[in-house]
């Protein structure tokens, strides 16, 4: 099942080898964190007609590292009436799957910790782990915004886990297996988000979701809770969660590449070296990094009520559509094109129904709310039952106000 790739620098010690790949994965995890941390505060700048970081180092290069610098040595403190261990493993509960998913993503042939033939269930169930460390980040702290944090954490990642796997099932079942390097391999002609488009869609957006980032970012919405399940934390233990925030971003966006943009193999195949099937990978994974920045210079928070709808009531009934028909297609052996068909059909369908969201959660305005309120009120009144209190004084707030307001001024 699990087939190990040759030794790095032809080590013959497996624990030698071992302790080698575990340091590469945490001077790369470190190397992600300050590089995209200073190209999004870039990127964001420009949309915004900024500048962004200038004064440290040239080009505002060394910011990453004076914030670094100041996270290290900043004091870490802890609520007195927090619980102790919660509170001190949360960081590690979030941080660990983390480090642990980089150990199955292919970067190019031969170019990865381990090459595993369950590699894409392994990285998703890997990611999915770190829910409990949201969890116990917000339990632990004894603070009311960060236990809401983590409520909203807890539903809204568990929403759109299922949306994320059901997309990756559909292309596993076109190209039959979880190993990602096969994967790969079968995207040298055509790559899987032509035949696939919707699917791609969907693993965009629930990445965004798992990643908590905008409009996803309600558990940690500072207008509404502060700062979520993180609020209580300072010091290297938030820099923990910022750590796993950016280096889930680059995991979710090679595994993206991989499965829906061909990684290394598309369009250029085996044929130009090792070194520009690595870079061609690192170019699509910044395309898709780039756009999670573009989307949260753009895009507004979404409500709860409007983040939940959306997840089971489109992602998810699209998703079990998509893999239904991908069953048809394969089991009855009908052409390829009949899954592109399909996907982009469900594509437009899913893009109509997001405009039909948005356009019916605009706020009405305040005489179109109360008239509905009066006339459910009056249905209730006319079945023979009293309408609830809190309707009682909204009524009786809107007859006071309109007393007021038709009173002639002295």
């Amino acid at each position: 099942m699990i087939a190990l790739q040759s030794y790095i620098f032809g080590l013959p010690w497996n624990w030698l080898d071992a302790i080698i790949r575990v340091v590469l994965i945490v001077l790369l995890m470190t190397l992600l964190v300050l590089g995209l941390t200073y190209i999004e505060r870039k990127v964001i700048a420009r949309i915004q007609l900024r500048l962004g970081p200038t004064r440290s180092g040239p080009a505002g290069l060394l910011q990453p590292v004076a914030d670094a610098l100041k996270l290290l040595t900043k004091e870490d403190l802890r609520p007195a009436l927090a619980d102790s261990w919660v509170f001190q493993l949360a960081p590690f509960a979030i941080f660990v799957p983390t480090f642990m998913a980089f150990v199955a993503l292919p970067y190019a042939p031969g170019w990865g910790i381990r090459s595993l033939s369950l590699g894409v269930f392994y990285i998703l169930a890997m990611t999915s782990v770190s829910i409990v460390g949201w969890v116990m980040a917000g339990w632990g702290s004894d603070n009311k915004y960060a236990l809401l944090g983590a409520a909203r954490a807890a539903a809204q990642m568990v929403s759109y886990e299922i949306p994320l796997v059901l997309s990756v099932v559909g292309v596993a079942m076109i190209s039959r297996s979880l190993d990602i390097g096969k994967i790969v391999n079968d995207q040298g002609h055509i790559p899987y988000i032509v035949l696939q488009p919707l699917g791609f869609f969907i693993f965009v957006t629930a990445m965004l979701a798992e990643l908590n980032r905008t409009p996803f970012d309600i558990p940690v919405a500072e207008s509404e809770v502060v700062g979520g399940p993180f609020i209580e934390y300072s010091g290297i233990r938030w820099s923990m969660f910022q750590l796993t925030e950016y280096s889930s971003a680059f995991i979710y966006a090679v595994l993206g590449a991989d499965i829906f943009l061909g990684g290394w193999n598309w369009p250029l195949g085996y044929h130009f070296g090792l070194w520009l099937q690595l870079l061609w990978t690192i170019v699509k994974a910044s395309l898709l990094i780039l756009s999670v920045f573009w989307i949260r210079a753009t895009f507004p928070r979404l409500r709860i009520d409007q983040l939940m709808s959306f997840a089971w009531k489109l992602l998810i009934p699209l998703t079990f559509a998509q893999v239904f028909f991908n069953g048809l297609v394969l089991v009855y052996g009908w052409p390829s094109v009949f899954l592109l068909v399909f996907s982009g059909v469900a594509l437009v369908f899913a893009a109509y129904g997001i405009q039909m969201t948005v356009r019916n959660s605009v706020r009405r305005p305040r005489e179109q709310r109360m008239d509905s309120v009066r006339r459910w009120a009056e249905a209730r009144e006319g079945a023979g039952q009293a309408p609830s209190p809190l309707v009682q004084q909204l009524l009786r707030e809107e007859r006071e106000r309109a007393g007021a307001t038709a009173a002639p001024s002295p």
